[in-house]
């Protein structure tokens, strides 16, 4: 269950157990509790800052709890259509303790389950998804590094001095030799690989940050949500070329690394466009929307608060006329 990980360039080497700590029998694993802490972080940023984006943070909570089963559910689904191998049995397919989940398949389940939750708890749905995407990119930032303590998720050679290598990117390069050859990639097990669970790491790092700070200048609810459809698929597209485990559509094509250029080109077009329709407006301050949704709610309960005394009022003058 130990991984010894060096970075021969960088003069380190690590000794890292796959196993957090146990309970008995049962194991907790760094992979899990990694990503377990990154979804924890994610949530606690979007409570945070919700009232920041007009979202009331009780209804969120029952969203990010629905989202976050939906985000599992399709990451394991995911991993599972395009998997280069078959599973034996459906307990095999359900068993994410070993690893098996794709980033996209989590994406797209939480934003189509929490569309569905917000739609339920009556949640504003584009701000939701800001505070979201936001959160995924906390969450994705610190999730890969269980990759790292697995040893997956890997690149090819380097000789970068950031590059590493371990027995098991030895021996799963040398597995899968023959067939990264037949698809023009050649490895040499016993080089140095891409640690690219570092790149998207960071990738995601530089995100979040750049996104917190352009939070005050967006101009429409949703815009934080195709920033990091953008941003994400950018930095996927790229990474994605460099990994030597991608999950592969039939017509051969990296899947991850289609759907992140396809999707990165998509939302820029659709920025774009509501950036040209909202150009001329102020940006969005959840504080002015709620004060505006406040007071329109204190002038609706005054009218009708003053309606009954209008209508005592008419009321003599009602009486005169029917006599």
């Amino acid at each position: 269950m130990t991984n010894y990980v060096e970075f021969p360039g960088l003069g380190l080497g690590f000794t890292i157990n796959r196993i957090a700590f146990s309970i008995g029998n049962f194991n907790f694993y760094w992979y899990g509790l990694l990503i377990a802490t990154g979804l924890l972080l994610g949530a606690v940023f979007a409570m945070r800052q919700a009232k920041r984006f007009g979202v009331d943070e009780d209804r969120m909570i029952d969203v990010i709890m629905l989202g976050t089963v939906g985000s599992i559910i399709c990451a394991r689904a995911y991993y599972v259509a395009f998997a280069p191998f078959k599973y034996q049995s459906f307990w095999d397919m359900i068993n994410i303790r070993d690893g098996g989940i794709a980033i996209y398949g989590a994406v797209i389940g939480a934003f189509a389950v929490g569309a569905l939750a917000c739609k339920w708890r009556k949640v504003p749905l584009w701000p939701m998804f800001d505070l979201g995407a936001m959160g995924f990119l906390i969450g994705q930032a610190i999730g890969r590094w269980g990759n790292f303590v697995n040893q997956e998720a890997f690149g090819t050679n380097t000789t970068a001095p950031w590059g590493m290598i371990s027995p098991q990117t030895t021996a799963y390069l040398a597995s899968v030799q023959q067939s990264l050859a037949a698809e023009g990639v050649m490895v040499d097990p016993m080089m140095p690989v891409h640690p690219t669970f570092l790149y998207e790491s960071v990738w995601c790092i530089v995100g979040f940050f750049a996104l917190w700070a352009y939070i005050k200048h967006r101009k429409f609810d949703g815009e934080i949500t195709l920033f990091y459809v953008i941003w994400y698929g950018l930095g996927r597209g790229w990474i994605e070329g460099l990994r030597t485990d991608s999950l592969y559509a039939a017509s051969g094509f990296r899947m991850s690394q289609v759907l992140a250029i396809i999707s990165a080109a998509a939302a820029f077009i659709v920025w774009l466009l509501l950036r040209r329709k909202y150009a001329k407006q102020p940006a969005v301050l959840a504080v002015d929307r709620v004060a505006a949704e406040k007071a329109a709610k204190e002038a609706k309960s005054a009218t009708a608060a003053e309606q009954p005394q209008q209508d005592e009022a008419a009321s003599p003058e009602e009486s005169e006329e029917q006599e």
